[in-house]
């Protein structure tokens, strides 16, 4: 039991590895632009960077924009079910906790998006660039693994949360018919989730074909009113609730153990609530391609990038804290696991089917963002194992659009996979607290404090060094007890689940 995703997409798939992709051709395509810069071609300098790419034209502004575009998504709507597992007292304190130990390890990877000097060193335009320049091979690997591995569970993730998005649409509106009706509707409203996966993974097959998703640029800018639409509907539903209610539900510890809920029921809640915390947070894996979109210095881009952190980490716990707190208010210890699809409300039916349509449309875009890092290093990698395949290279005419097989095979290979997947295990929630707490510490904590070690010669037994390793270690600890309380509720959830069932 628990909550939807989180993070909004943006359209920075020009921020996720557009530079590593180089569909079918290998890197030949950058080649003439460095050339021309090396020559001195004074026309083209104008408009390339100093490694010959095209210019960049980043502020602190857009920057805070992508980042609070990224992190504040669909996880926002389950922060009331995790503030009721802890409590008021613990509950707010751990969103806190989580925003300061996010906001400083996010630090101490902006000073890694150049390797030696903070303005004139070598850039690493990923996150995976950035391991590589700074740490041993086994350690690339490793990252590597994680985060692929994250993406893809991120892919499952998304196509669970927009089919219970619309089926709450439809459940929505069949509550509101019977309820006109002076009916319960509560048996005929029940229906399964797996029509609504199989709709959205066709979507995702027609749109993983566009090659440059990046060129996209609205996708931001809905992706922005979709995510502020859906959860500005959220906590307005909460305050009204609350204001209904006469007062604030809740107590200071939160869920109490009684009737159906035990003691360790109790401590697994607590600790999944600390993984769906932390993936509602974090976003370090897309923070270099961020950062890679901040003009060339002065100032660097690490100051610009430190800036734009403390803005949009300040702005997305604010938001998180409204939203999480409002919804605790209204329902206290029974906070839904999502307040719009939860049925902690199912009127104004009208204003529920605008939000989880918001919801739904942000999701298509996360999809495709946050899966283009994998799509481009699969076909990376297949072009340069086999450059001569015809199946690799052949690009087919269709019209004026020009497709290549092998994507379309790959592409849609993945799509499909993620939906059954997603289709065998449809409680969503447990899923993504996993998935939080496995990704949080290494790719939030652990990669960060290490790169910034050997970037700064961090001198071995010194006070800084001992503090660095000591928040590492902590936060190991934290991301292993949430992992812990995941996995207890998904072992529980298949004692009783039948796959397919929906």
């Amino acid at each position: 039991s628990t909550p939807p995703a989180r993070h909004a997409p943006v359209a920075i798939a020009s921020l996720m590895e557009k530079k590593q992709a180089s569909y079918g051709k290998g890197a030949a395509r950058m080649a003439p632009m460095e050339v021309s810069v090396e020559a001195g071609n004074g026309a083209e300098s104008d408009w390339l960077d100093d490694d010959g790419r095209p210019r960049r034209t980043g502020t602190v502004w857009t920057a805070s924009a992508h980042i609070i575009t990224a992190v504040i998504g669909s996880g926002v709507l389950s922060l009331a079910w995790a503030i009721a597992q802890l409590g008021w007292a613990a509950g707010p304190a751990i969103m806190l906790l989580f925003a300061l130990v996010i906001y400083y390890t996010s630090t101490l990877l902006a000073e890694c998006y150049r390797s030696g000097d903070p303005e004139t060193g070598k850039r690493n335009y990923t996150y995976m660039d950035a391991v590589r320049s700074y740490l041993p091979g086994t350690k690339v690997k490793l990252c590597g693994v994680i985060q692929y591995a994250n993406l893809v569970g991120v892919a499952i993730g998304y196509t669970i949360a927009a089919s219970i998005s619309m089926r709450a649409i439809g459940r929505a509106d069949c509550f509101h018919y019977h309820d006109v009706r002076g009916r319960s509707g509560k048996d005929e409203c029940k229906s399964s989730s797996n029509p609504y996966m199989i709709v959205f993974g066709v979507v995702q097959i027609l749109f993983s074909q566009i090659p440059d998703f990046d060129q996209i640029w609205w996708l931001s800018i809905v992706a922005a009113v979709m995510s502020f639409t859906y959860s500005t509907i959220g906590l307005g539903l909460g305050i009204a609730q609350t204001v209904a209610n006469g007062g604030i539900q809740g107590s200071l510890t939160g869920l109490s153990v009684g009737p159906g809920v035990t003691s360790m029921q109790k401590v697994w809640r607590s600790l999944q609530a600390f993984g769906n915390i932390a993936f509602a947070y974090s976003y370090s894996i897309i923070l270099i391609e961020i950062q890679d979109t901040v003009k060339a210095p002065p100032p660097s881009e690490a100051k610009v990038m430190k800036k734009a952190t403390g803005i949009s980490v300040a702005t997305t716990t604010v938001f998180y804290m409204l939203c999480g707190c409002m919804g605790y208010a209204a329902f206290g210890d029974a906070a839904p696991d999502n307040l719009l699809t939860g049925f902690g409300f199912y009127e104004p039916f009208w204003l529920l089917d605008v939000a989880n349509a918001a919801i739904v449309l942000h999701l298509v875009g996360a999809y495709q963002v946050f899966c283009q890092p994998l799509f481009a290093f699969v076909e990376k990698w297949a072009a340069a194992r086999w450059p001569d395949s015809a199946f690799i290279a052949r690009e087919l005419r269709v019209g004026p659009f020009a497709i290549s097989v092998f994507r379309l095979t790959w592409r849609t290979a993945f799509v499909c996979l993620t939906t059954v997947v997603s289709m065998l295990l449809p409680f969503f929630g447990d899923v993504v607290g996993l998935l939080g707490a496995v990704a949080f510490w290494p790719l939030t904590v652990y990669f960060p404090v290490e790169m910034y070690i050997v970037q700064r010669g961090v001198r071995r037994g010194s006070t800084r060094w001992v503090c660095l390793k000591m928040l590492s270690a902590a936060c190991l600890v934290v991301s292993v007890a949430a992992a812990a309380g995941s996995i207890a509720d998904v072992i529980g959830e298949l004692k009783e689940y039948r796959p397919f069932s929906g």
